[in-house]
C-alpha cells in the first residue's frame, strides 16, 4: 500500500507562461506590448527570458493581479567543425529563473538588469551532460533555479540530458517549435529521467517570438496553485511541483486514496496513466459518451516508482500533471 497523497492543487490558480522572447532578443513585442497582451489574456504571471540576457522588469511591469518573473534562456552551442559558415549542432536551452529570496540571498552573484551571459562554444565535439551542468550551475550561482528546454528542437541526444539533476523541470511541450518545425513534444526525455530515478517535474509553456507569420502565444501554459499572487510564492509553488502543465484542458485535482490515483479535469476524451514499474503496466480511461469524462481512477498494484497523469481534451490538446513520487505506507 502507498501513502495518500493530498489534492496537489490546493490554493489560488494563477496561469502563467515561463518561456517567451521579446526586442530585447530575438521577439517581435516589447516587453510591455507581451505583457499587455498576456495579462489581456488572462494570464497572471510571465517570465520575460530573453537569449543569454538577464532582465527584470518587475519594476516597469508589475501590477496587483500580474507579475514577470525575471530570468534569461542561457545557450550552450555545439558548432561542425571545418565549414565557411558555422553551422550549429547541437545547442542546450537552459532557462534560469530568479528564485525565491532565500535563493537569491544565498547567490554568489546575483543577476544584475541587462546582464549578458555570454554562450560557451565548442567546435566538433563535447561532453553535453557535463556542458549542461556547467551551465546549470553557473545559473545558480546567480540566484536562479532552472528549467531544461526543447530538447529535441535542440538536438541533443539522451544521453546528454536525462542525468541531469539541477533542473528542477523538463519542457515537455513548446507551442512555438510545435508549430515552427513539429519539436514540440519532448515526453520521452522526460519518462526517461523518471524512470532512471531522476524527480523533475514538467512545464508548457508558449517560446513565444510573436513573428506575423507564427501565431504562437497563448498556446502552452502552467497554472500555478499558491497563497497569493507575490514572486516568492509563486516561485516556491513551482519547485514544490503545485501546479499542471496544459495546451487545453484544465485539472482540478489529483492525488492518491486507498491505494487509488485519482484526477479531477475538465471534460475530455481519455485520461492517461503513466507508470514508472514493469513493461505495459499503465492504464488509459475513455469517455463512453459526448459529455467528455471529467474524474478517473487507477489502482495501484504496489511495484510503481510514480504515476503521472495526462488529461486529452476532444480536440486532442493535452493537459499534465506533475509525477507522484510514491511511497510506501
Amino acid at each position: 500500500m502507498f501513502k495518500d497523497v493530498e489534492n496537489i492543487l490546493v490554493g489560488k490558480a494563477y496561469k502563467g507562461n515561463l518561456h517567451s522572447h521579446t526586442v530585447n532578443s530575438d521577439g517581435h513585442l516589447t516587453p510591455k506590448q507581451a505583457a499587455d497582451a498576456y495579462y489581456n489574456n488572462g494570464y497572471s504571471f510571465l517570465c520575460l527570458s530573453e537569449h543569454n540576457v538577464y532582465t527584470d522588469y518587475r519594476a516597469e511591469l508589475n501590477k496587483e493581479d500580474f507579475i514577470i518573473l525575471p530570468g534569461l534562456e542561457a545557450a550552450a552551442v555545439l558548432f561542425m567543425e571545418n565549414t565557411p559558415t558555422p553551422r550549429p549542432l547541437k545547442v542546450h536551452h537552459i532557462h534560469g529563473i530568479l528564485g525565491p529570496s532565500s535563493m537569491v540571498e544565498k547567490a554568489k552573484s546575483p543577476f544584475k538588469n541587462f546582464e549578458e551571459f555570454p554562450p560557451p562554444v565548442f567546435y566538433g565535439n563535447w561532453d553535453g551532460l557535463q556542458v549542461a551542468k556547467d551551465l546549470c550551475s553557473a545559473l545558480e550561482e546567480k540566484g536562479c533555479f532552472t528549467t531544461y528546454n526543447h530538447p529535441i528542437w535542440s538536438r541533443v541526444d539522451l544521453d546528454e540530458v536525462v542525468d541531469l539533476t539541477s533542473p528542477f523541470a523538463m519542457e515537455i511541450y513548446n507551442y512555438d517549435t510545435e508549430l515552427e518545425s513539429h519539436t514540440g513534444y519532448d515526453i520521452n526525455f522526460w519518462d526517461t529521467m523518471l524512470r532512471r530515478g531522476n524527480k523533475i517535474f514538467a512545464f508548457a509553456s508558449d517560446d513565444n517570438h510573436n513573428q506575423s507569420h507564427l501565431p504562437d502565444s497563448f498556446g502552452g501554459w502552467v497554472v500555478v496553485y499558491a497563497p497569493s499572487l507575490i514572486h516568492d510564492n509563486i516561485t516556491t509553488a513551482l519547485l514544490n511541483g503545485n501546479y499542471y502543465s496544459s495546451s487545453g484542458p484544465s485539472i482540478f485535482g489529483y492525488g492518491i486514496k486507498d491505494n487509488k490515483v485519482w484526477v479531477n479535469c475538465s471534460s475530455c476524451s481519455h485520461v492517461n496513466f503513466i507508470i514508472g514499474n514493469l513493461v505495459g503496466h499503465g492504464f488509459t480511461a475513455w469517455a463512453n459518451n459526448i459529455d467528455g469524462i471529467r474524474e478517473a481512477t487507477f489502482d495501484l498494484q504496489g511495484d510503481e516508482s510514480y504515476v503521472r497523469i495526462e488529461c486529452v481534451d476532444f480536440n486532442g490538446k493535452k493537459a499534465w500533471t506533475n509525477p507522484i513520487f510514491l511511497e510506501r505506507k
